[in-house]
């Protein structure tokens, strides 16, 4: 208590206020909402806080744990072939129309070939003359052979010539050395007037005549072996000859395949004027017309197969489940409400930034960690919807993982 002075008395002493006291067990409903309205905050607070850490960490293996893989990264893809020339020449026929359905064997497109013809008649006319070639050479070795038969025949007379020859000399010269002995018997006679002169001239015209036969056996002998000599010769001459016309014979079979390989290639590029459709599907816009002028490699119109797939570009971690084999089903955006259904063929050995034509490196540098996407396969279960999608087409693919 204090006192305050009262102006013209004593000081009255004053009481001062006491505060009231509040009870907290029974605050008022202000107080309590006050209250509330800090908690319910940090309720929530803490449990974003905690879902965001749940996610940060189990993210990706909820991701890939999913029954359904989802993704709208997912084309139609197909088999386009640009169909161009291997020669050159200028364009006959265009058998087609823009975007026109054609079957496999159809004439798309034909280029003039009256040059390439006439190749083909210059090589057949060859091969000819080649094969031609090739009989004449037979015939000659045939004719050689009778040569070398008739030079061996040669031969074998010669020899059976000097047999005789050579008997005759023997025959002939026992009857000289007989007729010899003779006459210098008769002339040791006539010398003791044994015998006649008659005699004696007979024994020695005996013994001249054998000398005379003896030396015709001798060059029919000498005459024989010559004639031997001679056979020999030319039978090894005619072999010789056989020998030459043999690798002749190599040379003109090598000469042979050298113009039928021509003859094939002008073919091959005669058979180039003509350009068929590799298989049904349908071709593009034509990019030439009758009369142009072409050049190889020159690109005439593009080839669409009836073959289609979706190739569906799944983030990484969506992988974590999904095989080959696994059942797909296709929202076209070209067909909606249509669901088409399919399956997993194939999942690409690596990323699609590996196939690039610069990969990327992260070797060096900064490095932002960027998702990478895989491409999988999918092949429809229906090739008759699959023959109606053109390629290019978005497609929304869900891949289930499990059945």
């Amino acid at each position: 208590m204090s006192t305050s002075p009262v102006s013209g008395g004593p000081a009255v002493p004053v009481a001062k206020p006491v505060p009231p006291t509040i009870d907290t067990n029974h605050a008022t409903p202000r107080q309590g909402a006050r209250w509330r309205s800090y908690i319910t905050p940090a309720l929530v607070m803490l449990l974003a806080l905690a879902v965001l850490i749940t996610i940060t960490h189990n993210w990706n293996a909820w991701e890939g744990g999913k029954v359904e893989q989802v993704t709208d990264d997912a084309y139609v893809r197909g088999d386009l072939t640009p169909l161009s020339t291997k020669v050159a020449g200028i364009v006959r026929v265009v058998g087609v129309a823009d975007y026109q359905q054609v079957h496999k064997g159809d004439l798309l497109v034909e280029l003039q070939d009256d040059d390439y013809q006439a190749q083909v008649d210059q090589a057949k006319a060859a091969v000819e003359a080649a094969r031609a070639g090739i009989v004449e050479n037979l015939r000659q070795r045939e004719l050689q052979d009778t040569r070398i038969a008739r030079a061996l025949a040669g031969i074998d007379q010669a020899k059976a010539q000097i047999a005789a020859a050579e008997a005759g000399k023997d025959a002939v010269q026992a009857e000289l050395i007989r007729a010899r002995s003779e006459r210098k018997r008769q002339e040791g006679l006539y010398q003791t007037h044994s015998t006649t002169e008659q005699n004696l001239e007979a024994a020695v015209a005996t013994e001249g005549n054998f000398s005379a036969q003896f030396a015709s056996r001798d060059a029919d002998l000498t005459q024989a072996q010559t004639m031997l000599r001679s056979s020999e010769l030319a039978a090894e001459a005619e072999r010789r000859s056989k020998v030459v016309l043999e690798s002749q014979a190599t040379r003109l079979q090598a000469d042979l395949r050298a113009k039928q390989a021509s003859l094939v290639a002008v073919e091959v590029n005669l058979a180039y004027t003509k350009i068929y459709a590799p298989g049904d599907g349908t071709v593009g816009e034509r990019q030439v017309r009758p009369g142009q002028l072409v050049s190889p490699g020159t690109q005439v119109i593009s080839f669409v197969a009836l073959t289609k797939w979706v190739e569906a570009n799944y983030r990484e971690t969506q992988l974590t489940n999904v095989k080959i084999g696994d059942a797909a089903e296709l929202h076209i955006d070209e067909y909606p409400g249509q669901l088409i259904r399919g399956k997993v063929v194939e999942i690409a050995p690596a990323s699609g930034s590996q196939f690039a034509l610069l990969p990327p490196d992260n070797a060096t540098g900064n490095f932002t960690k960027v998702v990478q996407r895989i491409p999988v396969k999918i092949a429809l279960d229906d090739p008759a919807v699959a023959a109606t999608l053109r390629p290019g087409l978005s497609v929304v693919a869900t891949v289930r993982t499990r059945r």
